[in-house]
Parts: structure tokens; C-alpha cells; sequence
């Protein structure tokens, strides 16, 4: 195998703590849910799943360390993220909570938007980039070969994970949402809730402390 069995055992329980523990992507696929419904949370799972991948590849390929190695480069992927963050932060604000029936026939273009979304915030976040580099390779064997394969096994394994996980809680929040959607007080206030999270990210991210 690409992988030691008993490695890839050990990497099991330490990857569903990670994507147990609430962070940005889980906000994001609440918020999510709560502006557009269930799919959009599960599509924009999808999305940071497969953004989780390309870290991985990128990572496996070396690329990751030489990012991490250039502060501004860092710098730069950190305020783009900041900007579209701050760019949905307003989107939702305007659009507020889409409306069931409104959403049968918006669904799969607000689903396909919705992953688009999730892949570019987890691209654009340097604590992923930071994050793989400093958990992943402990678990990866050169001395194995095929080092780019090992980090796609174990950068699936993370993405699998998390878009279960994200998208129920994503899932969750749509649920919530809906029994409130009939009244529009409510449902303007979700729009509000919804764009306070993207906020809120944004400024996590915009504060990130260096190093």
C-alpha cells in the first residue's frame, strides 16, 4: 500500500477531531444554510472538500512551503479571501434568505454558485495552506514513495470528513431557517444573521496573527 495501514488507522480519529472542531468553513456552510437553503450548504461543503484536496496536492508538491515561506504572498491570498468574504457579507444582505419557492427554480444555480463560493474561501485561506503543512506530513513516509499520493490520501480522508460533516450542520441551519422563512421579519433577519458570519470570517481572517 501507498500508506502504512496502522498510519492511516492512527490518522482516522485525529482528522474527525479536526473536522469536529468549529472553524471557518463549518460558518461559512452555516451560513450557508441559513441564506440558501440546504443544497447551497451541501454544495458549498463540496466546494471547501475540494479546495481541502487542491492543498493537499499543493502541499504534496511542495509549492505550500515555498507560499508559507513568502510572507506577501500569504498576505495577498489573506486579503483577496478578505475581500470576497466581505463581497457575500453584502450579497446577503441584499438578497436576504432565498424563499422556497423562489428557490425550486434558482436551486441548481444557486447550488452551483454555492460550491464555487466554498472552494474559493478555503482556497483563500492561509491558515488551510499553514494547516496542512504543519498536520499532514507527520503522517507521510518518504521512505514509502509516491509522497504527492500520500498527501491525497490523507487530504481526502480530511475532505471526506469535513464536507459530512460541514454540510449537516449546513443542512441543519437550512432546516432552522425554513420554519422561520414565513415571516419576513424573520426571514430579513437571517439575511442579517447570515451576512454577520461572513463578517465575521472575514475579520477572522483579516486579524490573522502571522507565524
Amino acid at each position: 500500500m501507498i500508506v502504512d495501514p496502522w498510519v492511516l488507522l492512527a490518522f482516522l480519529p485525529a482528522a474527525l477531531a479536526l473536522n469536529l472542531t468549529p472553524g471557518a468553513d463549518m460558518m461559512f456552510c452555516l451560513g450557508q444554510g441559513l441564506r440558501a437553503g440546504p443544497r447551497a450548504a451541501i454544495a458549498a461543503s463540496g466546494g471547501i472538500a475540494l479546495g481541502g484536496l487542491c492543498h493537499a496536492a499543493i502541499a504534496g508538491l511542495g509549492l505550500s512551503a515555498l507560499i508559507a515561506a513568502m510572507p506577501g504572498a500569504l498576505d495577498v491570498i489573506r486579503w483577496i479571501g478578505v475581500a470576497y468574504l466581505l463581497t457575500l457579507a453584502v450579497q446577503a444582505l441584499r438578497a436576504g434568505p432565498i424563499r422556497m419557492a423562489d428557490a425550486r427554480q434558482v436551486r441548481p444555480r444557486v447550488a452551483f454558485r454555492a460550491f464555487g463560493q466554498g472552494l474559493v474561501v478555503n482556497l483563500t485561506n492561509p491558515k488551510v495552506i499553514l494547516f496542512v503543512l504543519a498536520f499532514v506530513p507527520q503522517f507521510v513516509d518518504p521512505a514509502r514513495g509516491a509522497v504527492l499520493a500520500q498527501f491525497l490520501i490523507y487530504g481526502a480522508v480530511l475532505s471526506l470528513g469535513g464536507f459530512i460533516i460541514n454540510g449537516a450542520v449546513g443542512v441543519f441551519a437550512a432546516g432552522a431557517a425554513g420554519r422561520l422563512a414565513g415571516n419576513p421579519r424573520l426571514a430579513r433577519m437571517l439575511g442579517w444573521i447570515s451576512a454577520g458570519i461572513f463578517t465575521g470570517l472575514a475579520l477572522r481572517l483579516a486579524l490573522m496573527q502571522k507565524g
